[in-house]
């Protein structure tokens, strides 16, 4: 399961699908359009003689894209939109994503630049859309193929379906439960490098996947190292990473950048699957103007990163930045991330100097440019969607509901609409279980995105399609119950704001008949006011034992809620995206859809 945006993993996936189609259609030829950009790119020159001090000088671009959780369709609701900031200050909301706008831009941006690479710092892969997440993320790796990716980093999320399954996806072949999916097709893999630098085998101390690759570029040498979160193993399913080892980001950095050094190249960009949160919102924010700049893990990061690290391109937290960090010599250094799904790519453009071999730090400037859907379609790219959607229609166009209007999932607020009704709906399967289930508790970063009233497709307003739901909850956690204390419940209250979440809360969804107070001006545990909390209207009660369901993932301690894997008296029920099925269809149809609950459950106090 997963944890605040798009920072935890989730089980393997069971087979969704026994399916046999043809294989995917040749590359076509494109047009391509001008993007909207957070600032004018600087002009570029190609090669040219070097300023005083140094040799001949050419121009350098990476453009990067992080954390696109396979969302190769255009992502719906807000997770669709990027937030624009006007001079004025006034802000509006653009609709952007889908990778065949994504090909265009990265395509037309490359457009003349004759030393140009692509890179993802993570979290290609895993709680994607139905589309991806139902033929194993392969729909994904091949359309990032087709759109020129040259390096990605592992993150968290491609170890959903476990270390074996990220392998395949590097190595290709097919999958060793659903197979080809077509009798004349073998997955072929990536064409890319996908780096770990710090994940390691526990007996060996020898990287998963390669630590870090180098790009050749008509004389120019420029190393990238890849690393993902050293937490990753509190945020994904144990099982899926038996027998590695999650070293610090900064120090593995180090390690590799001496070491490329000493084979000469000098020209080194981390690829790093963690990121902060910057002041505001907006994509083309000035983040070092607005004095807020950056804040979180990529901050202490940055600060231990050997100065010979050029830039670090980010990711895990799904923000828009742009922003200088010093390095631990004092001098600023760019820290980059393009949001998330696809919806923003990242340009950033530098001189290489080919004496030195090495960037000119001063040079480095970089951009977020929107991926509008102004622009052409790549049409290689909806030739692979059009074929995939085409293996996906019986299981994906389904109808499992019908909702009266959007039902959302913002992350930014403590208690969400969709965050209850997907506890009010694990309650209600768990007490087709066990009857005595008291309440149900939901990880907000587990929903993937919002249930909306428009139609995704041809089913018309309203409809939930098994598809959106799976867009939701792609993860594939069983609901289970578990037995807690009154001092426990309190406990688990207690650590979405101590400990482990202190310095980024996960408040938990809650099921209807649970309610609690949550003063945001005191600190750490005291934040959950203890005397506040009601169990169908009587309050918790020390001593006595509830019945609780939560997610597998939680049940196991993910997102650092230690409390629930020591619940007793275990029960493991159903799918939860079952459960969330059978909880629409009861209780809606066309002729009486289902509105937004009125996340009026938790109180919050500021």
């Amino acid at each position: 399961m997963s944890k605040a945006p798009g920072t935890a993993s989730g089980r393997r996936l069971p087979r969704r699908l026994a399916a046999t189609a043809a294989g995917l259609a040749a590359t076509l030829a494109l047009g391509a359009a001008a993007l909207p950009s957070a600032q004018a790119a600087p002009e570029r020159h190609g090669d040219r003689p070097g300023t005083p001090g140094h040799g001949r000088v050419v121009d350098l671009q990476v453009l990067a894209v992080n954390d696109f959780h396979g969302h190769l369709e255009p992502p719906t609701g807000s997770s669709g939109r990027v937030t624009h900031e006007h001079p004025d200050g006034s802000t509006e909301q653009i609709d952007a994503g889908g990778v065949e706008y994504l090909a265009t831009a990265l395509r037309e941006a490359r457009r003349g630049e004759r030393h140009s690479v692509t890179v993802a710092p993570g979290d290609v892969v895993g709680a994607s859309p139905l589309l991806s997440g139902l033929f194993h993320d392969e729909p994904t790796i091949e359309a990032m193929n087709a759109l020129g990716m040259d390096v990605v980093g592992v993150g968290n999320h491609e170890f959903d379906e476990g270390q074996d399954e990220l392998k395949r996806l590097q190595r290709g072949g097919c999958h060793p439960v659903d197979g080809c999916y077509a009798e004349d097709r073998t997955f072929e893999g990536a064409d890319f490098p996908i780096l770990a630098a710090n994940v390691v085998h526990e007996d060996t101390g020898r990287p998963l996947l390669k630590p870090y690759t180098v790009q050749k570029m008509r004389g120019v040498k420029v190393g990238f190292i890849g690393v993902t979160l050293e937490g990753t193993p509190d945020i994904v399913s144990a099982e899926g990473i038996e027998g590695l080892t999650f070293l610090d980001e900064a120090e593995t950095i180090n390690r590799y950048t001496k070491e490329l050094r000493r084979k000469g190249v000098n020209a080194v960009i981390a690829l790093v699957h963690e990121g902060g949160y910057p002041a505001s919102p907006a994509y083309n924010a000035d983040c070092d103007a607005s004095g807020g700049g950056v804040s979180g893990p990529i901050v202490d990061i940055a600060a231990r990163t050997d100065a010979g690290v050029d830039a670090l391109v980010t990711g895990h937290t799904h923000q828009p930045y742009v922003c200088s960090l010093p390095d631990p010599e004092g001098n600023d250094r760019l820290v980059t991330s393009a949001a998330s799904y696809g919806r923003l790519f990242t340009e950033l453009n530098m001189e290489y100097d080919r004496r030195t071999r090495d960037v000119v730090r001063t040079s480095v400037t970089g951009t977020n440019h929107v991926v509008d859907r102004e622009q052409p379609r790549a049409r290689d790219l909806t030739s692979l969607i059009d074929r995939w959607k085409e293996l996906a229609a019986p299981v994906a166009n389904r109808p499992i509901g019908h909702v009266s209007e959007d039902i959302t999932a913002d992350r930014t607020v403590p208690e969400t609409p969709l965050g209850d009704l997907i506890a009010d709906a694990q309650l209600a399967h768990a007490r087709t279980q066990d009857a005595a289930t008291d309440l149900a508790l939901m990880n907000p970063g587990g929903i993937r995105a919002d249930l909306t009233y428009a139609a995704s497709g041809s089913e018309g307003d309203g409809v939930v399609t098994y598809a959106e739901g799976y867009t939701v909850q792609p993860f594939t956690n069983t609901v289970n119950i578990v037995s807690l204390t009154g001092d426990q419940v309190l406990a688990v209250l207690r650590e979405q704001v101590s400990g482990a979440n202190a310095d980024a809360p996960k408040i938990l969804q809650v099921s209807d008949g649970f309610t609690y107070t949550l003063d945001l001006t005191r600190s750490g545990a005291e934040r959950v006011v203890a005397d506040s909390v009601r169990v169908n209207g009587e309050p918790l009660e020390a001593g006595r034992t509830y019945r609780v369901a939560v997610n597998s993932f939680l049940a196991g301690g993910g997102d650092g809620f230690a409390t629930l894997a020591r619940g007793t008296d275990p029960l493991v029920g159903g799918d939860d995206l079952r459960a969330l099925e059978e909880y629409l269809l009861a209780r809606s149809s066309a002729a009486d859809p289902l509105d937004a609950p009125a996340a009026d459950r938790i109180t919050v106090v500021r």
